[in-house]
């Protein structure tokens, strides 16, 4: 006997889809197991739920394998025998299996999920619909429009108009509806004060307005300055502001272009090198008064350093000069760094002989044992005489006793008159004759024949060999002895930053060639080359390629590494957040 397997589908428009198969087989098993013959993906059908026989005379009989009975003409049972002339429809889960008699003798078994019947009508079913008691969607519709108007606008405003003057008491309700996210951390402590910023309603925030807070921050140039620098707005750029101008914000170049809020609970984001690029990328074609080179990438398009040099140590002149040009600096003072570091010198024999008691190294002076870090390690102590020379350096001149008399160092007047009384050792001559009037003893002119009092060891001291003279220039003020003043800058760049501590795995020398400096006008300052050797632009990777990598020692630097927006002492935003 063969079975004839008709399957009917249907699709997700509805359309129905009819596959048909010959099984010549006795016996055909039922189940959700795959390699049944009829397969149900049914859960309400077991693995293996029945099985169908083949009988004489066209007959088939059908029997549970399982646990459970199947539908057999709206009866539960677990075995049946049925005429397939006859007819009749099984019921496994959700499917129908119908069997019936083909004009060639074959037994046809039609598979068919069953569709639920439903014989209530549509009256029916919205008489039992929440939609039978609810208004229509358009008056749902106008209701919730005026609800929000009510909460979220006029209740607001009202509350804004009939609130009292006192700001310990008086709030806005429903002013938080209003507001598209939380504040940054900076200003997260005025979340419940929007009239704090926004000053006047419906009106962007203004500049006074912050800066009625932040009274320290500086413009980043003048007004005038700004809006000359800035580059021209593409066809896009004007229609943004366009837009922005129709709605009251100002700008360009106020500070909500840049400090963004209701952005989420973040500190404020750095400035992108772009941002600093669009403007001073081409200064230079629109202030072309500027002394500020062009500057868009710090790998491929930024000026040579320009530190601020001592030029005239007498009157403390200096002047902004580019390490280009390489530069010579006057600071008043004669050191020559060669000499101290030179590990076979005398220097380093008498470094070695006070390690003890100074602490320095056996192998003679290095950088350390006088350049002495801050305590945030971003710059050095200034060099005094007391603490880094003087052990070397004596200002010993006498000793009385077991007492030593020394100068007192920077008051030039304070040693020429403990010069003066030291070198005062001479009598007038005796002769056992008396000088003749005005020339006698208890006259005013008898001291003038006396021998020169102190000025042989003032003119030693500050001689070139002289305990003054060796690292002092000599001079004259006001017709008396004096040195040239020594002005050793605290920072050489103004307008940048550089924290030590960021490099302290380098070793000096790498950057500053005081090992072979003879000479204390030497600036020793790393030139824009050098720091290139580590740094490059913030987009690395599109300036070097493959030695952008960090095994190849490659730093992306935007601007915001050494500079900041806002002039001012503190270190650039990027530094900050660094130390924490």
């Amino acid at each position: 006997m063969t079975f004839r397997l008709r399957t009917i589908d249907y699709t997700a428009d509805g359309r129905k889809i009819v596959r048909e198969k010959n099984i010549a087989k006795p016996r055909l098993a039922i189940g959700r197991a795959a390699e049944n013959d009829i397969h149900l993906a049914d859960l309400a059908v077991e693995a293996n739920h029945a099985v169908i026989s083949e009988q004489p005379a066209s007959r088939v009989a059908i029997e549970a394998t399982g646990t459970l009975g199947f539908g057999l003409d709206g009866k539960t049972v677990r075995q049946a025998g049925v005429d397939a002339r006859t007819g009749a429809e099984l019921r496994f889960g959700g499917t129908r299996i119908s069997i019936g008699h083909e004009p060639d003798g074959a037994i046809l078994l039609t598979v068919e999920v069953a569709q639920e019947e439903d014989g209530s009508t549509d009256s029916e079913k919205h008489g039992l619909a929440l939609s039978a008691v609810m208004p229509g969607k358009r008056t749902i519709a106008w209701i919730l429009a005026g609800l929000i108007l009510a909460l979220f606008l006029a209740l607001p405003v009202a509350s804004n108009l009939l609130r009292s003057d006192d700001p310990k008491t008086s709030r806005v309700i429903g002013d938080g509806s209003w507001t598209p996210g939380p504040l940054s951390l900076a200003h997260h402590q005025l979340e419940a004060k929007c009239e704090a910023c926004h000053v006047k309603p419906f009106e962007s925030v203004r500049d006074e307005t912050c800066a009625s807070c932040h009274k320290s921050v500086h413009d980043h140039a003048p007004a005038a300055r700004l809006g000359a620098a800035r580059a021209e707005p593409g066809l896009g750029g004007k229609f943004l502001q366009g837009v922005a101008h129709a709605f009251g914000k100002t700008g360009p170049g106020a500070c909500v272009d840049c400090h963004r809020e209701h952005e989420g609970m973040t500190r404020m984001a750095l400035p992108e090198q772009q941002f600093c690029a669009d403007c001073h990328g081409t200064l230079k074609d629109r202030l072309t008064d500027s002394k500020l080179g062009d500057a868009a990438d710090f790998g491929k398009l930024h000026p040579e350093f320009t530190p601020v040099i001592m030029t005239d140590p007498a009157t403390r002149a200096s002047a902004p000069i580019s390490l280009g040009a390489n530069p010579r600096e006057h600071s008043g003072l004669a050191f020559p760094h060669k000499l101290h570091l030179d590990p076979r010198g005398g220097v380093a024999k008498m470094a070695a002989t006070l390690a003890g008691d100074k602490g320095y190294g056996t192998g003679g002076m290095v950088c350390a044992d006088c350049h002495r870090p801050t305590e945030d390690g971003v710059r050095f102590k200034p060099i005094t005489m007391e603490r880094d020379c003087e052990s070397c350096h004596s200002l010993v001149y006498d000793k009385v006793g077991t007492t030593f008399r020394t100068l007192r160092h920077g008051d030039v007047d304070q040693m020429v008159a403990d010069l003066t009384v030291a070198g005062n050792t001479t009598r007038p001559l005796v002769t056992g004759r008396s000088r003749p009037g005005e020339f006698a003893a208890d006259r005013p002119y008898f001291a003038r024949f006396t021998r020169p009092v102190g000025g042989g060891l003032v003119s030693g001291a500050l001689g070139k060999d002289g305990v003054c003279g060796e690292c002092h220039t000599p001079a004259l003020r006001n017709g008396k002895p004096a040195v040239v003043p020594v002005t050793l800058p605290a920072r050489y760049m103004a307008n940048g930053w550089f924290d030590h501590t960021a490099h302290k795995q380098t070793k000096c020398e790498t950057c500053h060639a005081a090992p072979t400096s003879v000479t204390s006008t030497d600036v020793l300052l790393p030139k824009l080359a050098d720091c290139r050797t580590c740094h490059v632009g913030e987009d690395a990777s599109s300036l070097l390629g493959p030695l952008a990598s960090p095994s190849r020692g490659k730093v992306p630097s935007g601007c915001a590494m050494c500079h900041a927006y806002h002039p001012t002492g503190a270190a650039p935003l990027l530094s900050r957040r660094e130390k924490r």
